[in-house]
Order: C-alpha cells, then structure tokens, then sequence
C-alpha cells in the first residue's frame, strides 16, 4: 500500500444451453420424463420430453453423477493479468524496460483498472493484508536501488507487508550477495481518506542483520564500470574466506538491527490504489508512478 512512500524514503460468459439425453455426451439425469407414467407394452415407446438445461445446471448434474467438472474458461480480466505479468519479463521490475514495452504496459494497466472489481479498496482492507511482491514500478527513484552499482550485489526482491488490523505498512528490500543477505526497510502508519486513497505516515528505517551464508558462490566473471572482470583466479581463495565468514558468522546474526528514525519532512505521502484482488494490486503515487505488486504464493509469480 505504501510502495511509493518507500521509494521516497530509500533513493462473459454467455449462458449456454444444451439439449439432454443420455448418450455419453450428456451427463446422468438429464431426462425429464413427462408427469403420467406409461404402461410399457411390446412395441410400445415410452413418452418423454427434452427440456433445455443452463450451463450450471449441466455441470452440476454431472458432478452429481460422478462426473468431471467441465474447466472454466480464463475470464477477460484473467487474460489482461496474464498478459501484463508477461509483458515484465526481463525489464527488471522496470529499470530495464524500453520505451515500447512501457507503453504496452500502461495500455494493459489502463485496461485492468477499467475493470477493477473492487471499487473501494479502502472499504475491503482485508484483501489488502499480506505480503506482497513490487513486479513493475514507473518510479524513477527506485532505480538506483535496481540498477546493481555494487558489483555480485543484486536486489533479491522488493516486498510490502500490510496490516490492516493494525493500519501498519512495512516496505523491504532485500539485497544478497556471495557472503550474505540483509535487508532495508521501513515502517508506517496509515490512515483512510478516500475509497481508495490512503496517507502514510513513516516512522523508522530499519537496517537488517546480515545473515551470513553457509557456502561462498562466484560467478565465473562481473561487469563493473563496464569492464569485465574474470573471477576464476580468486576461487583458490574460497575456502579460507569461507572458514574466515563461519568463525564470525554467530557474532554478527546476534547483533540487533539497527533502526533510525525518518525526518518529518520526507515522512508523509499518499496512494491510491486503482485496482485490487486476491493477488494483483496496482497503486499510484506521487508524480504519477504506478506499483504492481503480486500477492505472495500466487501463480502470477512464476510469470516473472
């Protein structure tokens, strides 16, 4: 919910009828026999009648009867999901995105939010709570966190926690390397102005313990400054760094995080959140910039 304020802080279906009999491309019990029975006689035909059935009541009928439900078809809005999700592949949760492919995202986020199916975000917090993962931003200050200065450090991922209960944010972005992990993240306080606009009010930074990791993994070369650097001669000296990392490795992830707090003057900001449901979110914030995010534990993310 607060994606933006983080980066401010760290830079048809149609019914279908069917006619019913029982041959197998109908389910059990769609008969309708007519109300006065028959006596059957040799020769005789019994008299029966056919009625149309709506789509639910034919796959119903045929779960009743041991059958197989038929799979529902993606619905559209299902579709334009798939295929915004698809479109961020490869632009690095949009640092690497090109002039093109943004403009195809903001069609498809323009087409989604036309169809949002919650109106009122703000009234439906519940659907907010959880942890969810940034897939694409359009915010500029962002970028600098993305764009890999550091050389064999990368941003793992870019997360949101929302406590609805509690009206608390929590923004974190976890970077990792050859000998470690840690995170930085920041925690807020927000409160409803609108259906679907909320303030947000920061109130620490928070500078994450590094875990120590139990095994050293180099590439076999790095881009830095725009050189390319071949690290092989320096695997000869993984296992002494890595008898060197275990030796201080309890010392450090003993150590409490370290905590700070944010000036006021960058300690407020907004967002409206233009569509929401189980597991996709799409927010606005200042300026403009638009935040996708993903609900932890969707099938969305294996798109990325």
């Amino acid at each position: 919910m607060a994606g933006v304020s983080l980066f401010n802080q760290i830079s048809c279906k149609s019914p279908l009828t069917r006619l019913s009999s029982k041959s197998s491309l109908f389910p059990t019990n769609s008969i309708r026999f007519g109300k006065t029975a028959a006596k059957l006689s040799i020769g005789a035909r019994p008299a029966f009648r056919v009625r149309a059935v709506s789509e639910e009541e034919w796959r119903a009928e045929g779960e009743a009867a041991g059958g197989v439900a038929v799979a529902e078809e993606p619905t559209e809005i299902d579709l334009l999901k798939k295929q915004l999700v698809d479109s961020f592949y490869g632009t690095d949760r949009g640092l690497r995105a090109t002039s093109e492919t943004r403009a195809e995202i903001v069609e498809l986020i323009t087409q989604l939010e036309a169809k949002n199916p919650t109106a009122a975000p703000t009234e439906a917090l519940t659907m907010l709570n959880g942890k969810w993962i940034l897939a694409y931003t359009s915010f500029v200050g962002l970028f600098p966190l993305l764009s890999r200065t550091l050389p064999l450090v990368k941003v793992e991922e870019v997360s949101q926690i929302i406590d609805s209960q509690n009206f608390t944010v929590q923004n974190s972005v976890l970077f990792s390397g050859p000998l470690a992990t840690t995170s930085f993240s920041t925690n807020a306080k927000f409160e409803v102005r609108s259906p679907k606009r909320v303030q947000i009010k920061f109130e620490e930074g928070i500078v994450g313990t590094p875990q120590l990791t139990d095994s050293i993994v180099l590439p076999e070369n790095v881009e830095f400054l725009g050189q390319n650097i071949d690290l092989t001669p320096f695997k000869g000296l993984i296992t002494s760094v890595q008898d060197t990392a275990s030796s201080v490795a309890k010392t450090i992830s003993s150590q409490p995080p370290l905590k700070f707090s944010i000036p006021s003057n960058n300690a407020e900001s907004w967002l409206l959140t233009t569509y929401l449901d189980e597991e996709l979110r799409i927010s606005r914030g200042d300026a403009g910039s638009v935040f996708v995010l993903i609900k932890e534990g969707s099938s969305l993310l294996t798109s990325l």
